[in-house]
């Protein structure tokens, strides 16, 4: 690879997600009009605002949404999972031309992945992927069980066992992905116990800035191994153990259930 190029997309093109009723001619045609606009109306598009007059936006303008939201769950997936690999420059259209779609959303798409810290902008060339230390993820760890410890010892006190009874299909959709090595499906159940938890709590911006630090912690490290199936499944256990203690209001070993688990996740 030469020095200054941005790194192909390394997505299996035979994983790559297609976005329901768009084809590659379309996505080429859609990219073409994008650029020469420097936005994301086609000639078509304005003459249809023209005579809607502030009306409700034009159907492509909501597929346009839809794409970009496909592209982004999509990468995000391909971040968890390390297809992305740290430190490599990719390139927008390099990344389209693989998903089957034009640059524009996946350049937007990459724009929020830079905003959450996953990747950073490199002029002329893509988006790099942001490089993490064993020291960052210890960090993360740390605020984490800063945050959600307290929250969770209080909820122990004050929420019925039934209420924790409910979130015990989430805890078990954990194990369930966990049981097939699916990392991906494993970092959404695992967050999606963890949002449901603190939403007893009743503060959404808690739940929001407690997501937004789980979902950093699932990047891959540099040069990490890919977590092995039986290390899923135990950190999967974790929920279904924390559940059991938070139903007996046994304090002590909540603390050291959440702790241990922010500590020893392997995403």
């Amino acid at each position: 690879m030469e020095q200054g190029r941005a790194r192909e997309a390394a997505i299996p093109p035979s994983g790559a997600p297609r976005v329901p009723g768009q084809t590659r001619n379309d996505a080429r045609g859609e990219h073409t009009h994008g650029e020469h606009t420097h936005g994301e109306h086609t000639h078509n598009e304005h003459t249809h605002n023209e005579h809607t007059h502030g009306g409700p936006p034009p159907p492509r303008a909501v597929h346009r949404h839809s794409v970009r939201g496909q592209i982004l769950a999509a990468l995000r997936t391909a971040l968890v999972d390390g297809d992305l690999v740290p430190g490599e420059v990719y390139s927008a259209p390099a990344l389209g031309e693989r998903f089957g779609v034009s640059a524009t959303p996946v350049r937007e798409a990459m724009q929020q992945l830079s905003i959450e810290g996953a990747v950073e902008v490199v002029p002329n060339r893509g988006f790099r992927v942001t490089e993490r230390s064993a020291r960052e993820l210890a960090e993360l760890a740390e605020v984490r069980a800063m945050i959600e410890v307290p929250v969770m010892l209080r909820l122990a006190r004050s929420v019925p066992a039934a209420r924790w009874a409910e979130l015990r299909p989430l805890a078990e959709a954990t194990t369930e992905a966990a049981a097939t090595g699916d990392r991906a499906g494993y970092a959404e159940c695992d967050r999606a116990f963890h949002r449901a938890v603190l939403a007893l709590a009743g503060n959404r911006q808690l739940v929001q800035v407690a997501d937004d630090l789980h979902r950093r912690s699932q990047w891959p490290l540099t040069a990490a191994p890919v977590a092995r199936r039986g290390d899923l499944v135990a950190d999967a256990a974790e929920h279904l153990a924390l559940l059991d203690a938070l139903c007996a209001q046994d304090l002590p070993v909540v603390q050291a259930l959440v702790r241990e688990h922010f500590t020893g996740s392997v995403l």
